[in-house]
């Protein structure tokens, strides 16, 4: 099933999220003092500015709700014909390389969860500042190392963009991360997603159609958004510029037709630019509006590391098999001090060799204090 979209530009959420209707004075505003008529325009003006970051807490929950109920035992990726397929052959210097990607990856995963362990509420609030780009950086470290194992060794954002999109729609990614938007703007359509035209809400998902509508939602603004920066670039160029057949002058507004020409250059949008929605400049107003918004900040945190820690042990698995699992538990062997007995081990105990051995994990016994 697929899902369109309006042809207007939406931003970060719909317009008519971002204010409230005005309304008249209910009986019950009337009976209030004028220190408490302000207290409720403070809470009511709170609650506004906090719409942004309630609905992109929304949207990173939904991808954990979706991701945690449409989980196979084995993560999907047991029976996939391509992970069945997926090989490499790898010199020590390429080992060498995949270790230094992975444990860029593991680190940056360990000092997101350690943010977790040290912070309360206020603390993981004003902690975006580093988490927003500690959990984007772990996945690409850890996409990086899976890539490398293709042939794909490269640092460019727009090389990974693009074959990352190409596996995904390639079925090489478990279902609840295989979805992907496509088309021209104003006509975009989501696959693998079938719930995704539904109307999302500003509420917490509670049920799979709450997550697979927000999901959706984000897709479609997020793929505006880059259909709306590739025009920038190509209407700046004067050898891409599409150009007036009257003045010859690049066009400021654009027909279906002129989408239709740089869609191309879209490729796919995945959950990896949903991500890359968390690249956030440190230096910009942007993630203040996050930072003093009145949301639940600890089920922020704890949605982000989901994704994190699913996405990063899918990339594992990839690696382990390139490498042969003796190989790769030797790596997690030899790990830093920091990452000794901790979630990488966890992850090949739960994950890794359960997919490559095609077992159920081994429950943990521990040893009675």
């Amino acid at each position: 099933m697929t899902t369109k979209t309006e042809a207007r530009i939406i931003p970060l959420i719909p317009a008519d999220m971002y204010s409230a209707p005005v309304m008249a004075v209910s009986p019950a505003q009337a009976m209030l003092t004028p220190e408490e008529q302000e207290q409720q325009r403070l809470a009511d003006e709170t609650w506004r500015r906090s719409i942004p970051a309630q609905v992109f807490l929304n949207y990173f929950f939904a991808l954990s709700y979706h991701i945690q109920e449409g989980e196979s035992p084995l993560g999907g990726l047991a029976h996939s014909p391509y992970f069945r397929q997926h090989q490499a052959e790898l010199t020590e210097g390429d080992v060498t390389a995949l270790t230094k990607l992975l444990h860029s990856c593991w680190s940056t995963e360990y000092a997101l969860r350690a943010t977790a362990e040290l912070g309360d509420e206020n603390f993981l609030r004003n902690a975006l500042h580093w988490t927003f780009p500690q959990a984007y950086h772990t996945i690409l470290s850890g996409l990086q190392a899976f890539l490398y194992t293709t042939g794909v060794r490269s640092n460019n954002a727009q090389v990974i963009r693009r074959e990352v999109g190409r596996l995904v729609v390639k079925n090489a990614y478990p279902r609840p991360v295989s979805f992907y938007a496509a088309g021209a703007y104003g006509d975009f359509n989501i696959h693998r997603l079938p719930l995704a035209g539904y109307k999302a809400g500003l509420h917490i998902a509670s049920q799979e159609i709450d997550a697979q509508a927000q999901i959706g939602q984000f897709l479609r603004t997020t793929r505006k958004q880059t259909a709306i920066a590739v025009r920038q670039q190509v209407q700046a160029n004067p050898n891409t510029a599409i150009r007036s057949q009257k003045t010859g002058k690049p066009l400021d507004k654009w027909t279906a037709a002129h989408w239709q020409q740089i869609t191309w250059r879209l490729g796919y949008t995945t959950i990896f630019d949903l991500l890359g929605r968390l690249r956030i400049s440190q230096s910009s107003r942007e993630i203040e509006r996050y930072v003093e918004a009145d949301i639940d900040f600890k089920l922020f945190h704890s949605s982000l590391l989901n994704v994190v820690s699913y996405l990063n042990g899918i990339h594992e698995a990839y690696v382990a098999k390139a490498l042969g699992l003796a190989r790769y538990e030797q790596l997690v062997r030899e790990l830093p001090t920091h990452l000794q007995a901790g979630f990488v081990q966890e992850r090949l105990r739960t994950r890794v060799q359960p997919i490559l051995l095609g077992t159920e994990p081994e429950p943990e016994f521990k040893m009675a204090a």
